[in-house]
């Protein structure tokens, strides 16, 4: 039993837990209760690894990042999360929520999304498996994300504006949450990230958890060894990170990075750096680390990534910043931005803006030349093409 995994109260350390109105709670005890005899079952994996390898791509390629690895004096390896069904890893965990919430006898399914990606996601295993989706955006990030919303909704989603707050990913959850309230019997939520309340930080990091299973064979084959010296990732809600660690946690010789949304600085007022920022306390369901007021109100992040624009991280990351497991990074969204141009001129691949974070922490990492360096590129650039636009810089 790994020290880092979760325990049966939902927790890791004092991270996790299931904070949730009475409404919820038969919905929440209905997962609690079955998602590890579901998940285990011989037919849900047959099923599950089908898809993952028929419908969506898998194993992903590990690629040897030559000119980046001469530019930084390491060996880089990019598990190619982008070239997945859909463009991000987010559909490794609604492939698997979906099959769970079919066998729960679900027909409907909400879900919430920042970037879209997650959006998109679950709009394309809903049209799959023939079920009802609505899905809630922010509606600054709808602006922003234009894409992925016309995606969702030529998958067959309803994609429903969230007008409170800084109308982001944050208030996507909040209003996703409220609909799950109003309507617990007959609607599955397929939350997109390790967070909310227990078992989904669980249950998402073991859909997730074929990143990290696949990279140790590839890994192997391509240098002789199983785990790297580095494994790096950004960090928002944290599901790309959670996968891509999983195999790695109790290995203490395998160093985890996470690079978090620096915003326009730390310091500045507007970011979404929740390690550095961010107190205990209890976000969409759980206790976890976030960026709140001292009388417990939510500060609005802002990070120039959708999918990094989270004022909290999922329970599992707070405990590894805490154990000091992990080291986390900030990273601003000038670097970010140039992270990403740098990944395009130099490999020929366009990463999302969310993963050019996880680009820029090798400008802040002590490498030598034997180190093995594995980079989460979490999901392809197509989406952010704007965002690239109107930063202007290349």
């Amino acid at each position: 039993m790994s020290k880092y995994a979760v325990d049966e109260r939902g927790y890791y350390g004092k991270f996790g837990g299931a904070f949730i109105p009475e409404m919820l709670y038969p919905n929440v005890e209905e997962l609690k209760n079955n998602y590890l005899e579901i998940i285990g079952d011989p037919d849900f994996q047959e099923e599950f690894r089908a898809l993952l390898k028929d419908y969506v791509g898998r194993p992903t390629p590990l690629y040897f990042a030559k000119r980046l690895s001469e530019k930084y004096g390491a060996k880089i390896y990019l598990k190619r999360e982008d070239l997945c069904h859909t463009g991000a890893h987010k559909v490794n965990n609604t492939i698997g929520q979906i099959l769970l919430a079919k066998r729960l006898g679900k027909k409907k399914i909400i879900a919430e999304t920042g970037a879209g990606q997650h959006g998109v996601a679950t709009a394309t295993v809903c049209a799959l498996a023939g079920l009802e989706c609505k899905v809630y955006m922010g509606a600054v990030d709808m602006e922003r994300q234009k894409p992925n919303v016309e995606r969702m909704r030529i998958l067959g989603a309803e994609v429903i504006p969230a007008e409170s707050g800084s109308r982001t990913l944050k208030d996507a959850t909040n209003e996703a949450m409220r609909h799950w309230i109003n309507n617990p019997q007959d609607t599955h939520y397929i939350i997109g990230s390790v967070v909310g309340p227990h078992p989904y930080p669980d249950m998402v990091t073991r859909f997730q958890a074929v990143i990290s299973e696949e990279v140790k064979k590839q890994l192997k084959e391509a240098e002789g060894r199983e785990n790297p010296d580095y494994v790096v990732a950004c960090v928002g809600g944290g599901s790309n990170a959670a996968g891509i660690y999983y195999h790695y946690l109790d290995n203490p010789d395998v160093k985890i990075i996470a690079a978090e949304a620096a915003g326009k600085g730390v310091e500045s007022g507007e970011t979404a750096a929740t390690t550095f920022k961010g107190t205990p306390g209890v976000l969409h369901g759980s206790m976890t680390l976030l960026m709140q007021t001292t009388d417990g109100q939510v500060v609005e992040p802002y990070s120039i990534s959708a999918g990094l624009d989270y004022p909290g991280i999922g329970p599992l990351h707070a405990h590894l910043f805490e154990t000091g497991r992990a080291k986390f990074i900030a990273v601003d969204d000038e670097n970010s931005m140039k992270a990403g141009i740098e990944l395009s001129r130099l490999e020929g691949i366009i990463p999302a803006v969310e993963s050019a974070h996880a680009f820029s922490a090798l400008n802040q990492l002590d490498l030598n030349e034997n180190d093995v360096v594995v980079i989460n590129l979490s999901g392809r650039g197509d989406k952010d093409l704007q965002t690239y636009i109107n930063w202007g810089k290349y």
